[in-house]
């Protein structure tokens, strides 16, 4: 199981050779695509987008998971939306009849979702995009918290996690709410999915779902990722503990099989700095 740090500097020496090579041919770092049925506004010296230029997605492991999981006419929820690398693959599996609601918080990666769901007429009909912060209660005004959402391979910036390498964006265009709250405000009647990755907020975040998922019980694709969890003051056992207190247990989120209900056995299974893809599930 490779760590992010591993795979950004993997990414960092293909990245080096596709440039030169752009280079040569007269073109520049930012361009417009077309992969998996999608279009794309990238700029590739961005992890995220490099990712997607490269191998067509981003996580291709967990569009499969989710793909298995949402049905046509299912309404999801993107929180941790970033530059959209999820949410217009979550808008194809929900068909024309569905809802995907996206949430991002920093400046900089909701300007690329927008931009990235515009350049897709044909899903931006079924997506609403929200530049919200999921936290547990209402807080007035806005969050003043930096948020990693971006993961230059540029090796010239020093300014990055010294783990998982991402770079702190401001979140001034956004305000804090309760996901409970939200989804009372969209009139929602059901959720069935959540893909969830918002790098150690997901405790704050669950406990203001409290309703929701006690309600209709969403499938959760989510990534367990215990350095980050301790890094926002949280832990593995909290998290744990919230989604059992919901009724949840944890799935492996490429062969399906139960993960160990015991934090110590789960924890075990996650190399330091490393992170495991989950999907959380009642019944």
């Amino acid at each position: 199981m490779l760590k992010t740090k591993q795979k950004m500097q993997l990414a960092r020496l293909v990245q080096v050779i596709v440039q030169a090579a752009r280079r040569v041919a007269g073109r520049g770092t930012t361009t417009q695509v077309r992969r998996r049925g999608v279009t794309w506004a990238l700029d590739l010296r961005e992890g995220i987008d490099f990712s997607l230029w490269l191998l067509g997605a981003f996580e291709p492991e967990t569009i499969s998971c989710y793909q298995r999981l949402i049905h046509p006419g299912d309404v999801v929820l993107d929180i941790g939306a970033n530059i959209g690398a999820h949410t217009l693959h979550l808008a194809r599996a929900t068909g024309p009849q569905g809802r995907v609601i996206a949430f991002e918080p920093t400046d900089f990666a909701f300007a690329k979702l927008q931009r990235n769901v515009g350049l897709n007429p044909e899903l931006a009909a079924r997506i609403h995009c929200l530049q919200l912060m999921l936290v547990a209660r209402e807080a007035d005004g806005s969050p003043t918290e930096d948020l990693y959402s971006s993961w230059p391979l540029d090796t010239a910036d020093a300014n990055r996690h010294h783990l998982h390498q991402g770079r702190l964006m401001t979140t001034a265009g956004a305000r804090a709410r309760a996901l409970d709250l939200v989804v009372a405000e969209l009139g929602l009647e059901r959720i069935d999915c959540i893909k969830l990755d918002i790098d150690g907020a997901e405790c704050a975040m669950l406990r203001g779902a409290a309703d929701s998922l006690r309600r209709w019980h969403p499938a959760i694709v989510m990534e367990l990722a215990p350095y980050v969890l301790e890094e926002k003051g949280s832990s593995l056992a909290e998290l744990v503990g919230i989604l059992r207190d919901y009724g949840y247990r944890l799935y492996d989120a490429t062969s399906g099989e139960p993960l160990p209900e015991e934090v110590s056995q789960l924890n075990a299974q996650i190399p330091a700095g490393a992170s495991l893809n989950v999907v959380a599930r009642t019944g």
